[in-house]
């Protein structure tokens, strides 16, 4: 143990990212990042943030851009929170709503970071294995615990649940808080920030990271009830009263403003995810459905890391994992259509 270290720092196994490899020539299908930039109003809101409003410290309750996304997503200004990323936000639920309680829930392959914020926070975590196909079955997470997490659509595997099923979850635990986390949301899943109106225990998680191709900024949104938002408000101010700045909250403004623009990049990114899913399965790969900015394959020889260190060597990144249950898969995020038939030529060429 590294002196000065606490007990808590020493067991704690950090979450890893994506290589953020640089140069030319580098295609980067590692980190789900959106291929395409943000807009030129985007732009043009953080270029026009002032000397004047960079010196002082921002608005702690970034009230225009939850204004924008209350109006956006048809709820009330006191059902939005925002803060640095989803990934900030899901810390601070973590201590809101689920630290001190019984075991959370959540499915046994999803996103890495859950079991991160259980060593962090001291929380058990209860994990529910996936169906063999991969798929989710939103009433396997019910039952006795303090609380229940699931990204929708569910990363690595791309897959979604659909509404009615998430509506169920709700209904069958109300005593418990129900965490949706909807950072994949934009590319084919149904949103369930409406239901906030009608189940007092549901928490949403967004980010601008994704769709809106703002992964730089780290934006971050949460959708609840009043009362829960006012409870991850209290933990935000006794931890960073001041998380997203001035800059940030000028962009994700501006980004609302302009959702035209989004929604055919969102377009435009499907319809490339598509046409790669048949070009791999041209190729013998077993592809998952996705309604994601990435898809799930594997090989038709299953030699999944055969395939991404190869892929290394050409500059090439995609996400595998050493993992019994996702060693013969690979993660691909979805880039422009140059890029993905770049990938597609490569992998024939390693084939």
């Amino acid at each position: 143990m590294p002196q000065y270290w606490t007990d808590l720092v020493n067991r704690l196994t950090p979450y890893v990212p994506g290589e953020q490899r640089s140069g030319t020539g580098v295609i980067k299908l590692n980190t789900n990042e959106n291929p395409y930039p943000p807009s030129d109003q985007v732009l043009a809101a953080i270029n026009n943030v002032t000397a004047d409003a960079l010196r002082r410290y921002p608005d702690p309750q970034s009230a225009d851009l939850r204004q924008a996304l209350a109006q956006y997503h048809g709820v009330n200004l006191d059902q939005v929170f925002v803060g640095n990323g989803s990934d900030e936000i899901l810390a601070l639920a973590f201590m809101a709503f689920f630290k001190g309680k019984k075991p959370l829930t959540f499915p046994e392959i999803s996103y890495s970071f859950y079991p991160v914020y259980c060593d962090l926070c001291n929380i058990t975590a209860k994990m529910i294995p996936l169906n063999n196909d991969f798929s989710l079955s939103p009433d396997s997470l019910s039952g006795d615990c303090g609380g229940i997490i699931f990204p929708n659509p569910n990363a690595p595997t791309s897959m979604a649940v659909s509404k009615s099923d998430i509506e169920k979850l709700l209904q069958d635990n109300p005593n418990v808080v129900v965490l949706v986390d909807e950072a994949y949301a934009d590319f084919g899943a149904d949103s369930v920030i409406g239901l906030i109106k009608q189940y007092p225990n549901l928490v949403v998680s967004r980010t601008y990271s994704k769709g809106r191709s703002l992964a730089g900024l780290r934006i971050g949104a949460a959708f609840a009830n009043a009362n829960l938002i006012e409870g991850i408000r209290r933990v935000k101010d006794s931890f960073n009263s001041y998380p997203l700045d001035v800059i940030a909250q000028a962009a994700g403004v501006a980004s609302i403003e302009d959702d035209a623009y989004y929604q055919k990049t969102t377009r435009k990114i499907i319809a490339t995810r598509e046409r790669t899913i048949e070009l791999l399965k041209g190729l013998g790969y077993t592809v998952l459905p996705s309604s994601a900015n990435f898809i799930f394959a594997s090989p038709a020889d299953k030699n999944a890391k055969r395939i991404f260190s190869e892929l290394n060597k050409r500059n090439i990144l995609v996400r595998y994992w050493e993992h019994e249950k996702l060693d013969q898969w690979l993660r691909i995020t979805i880039g422009t259509d140059i890029e993905m038939d770049k990938l597609i030529q490569a992998i024939k060429d390693i084939s």
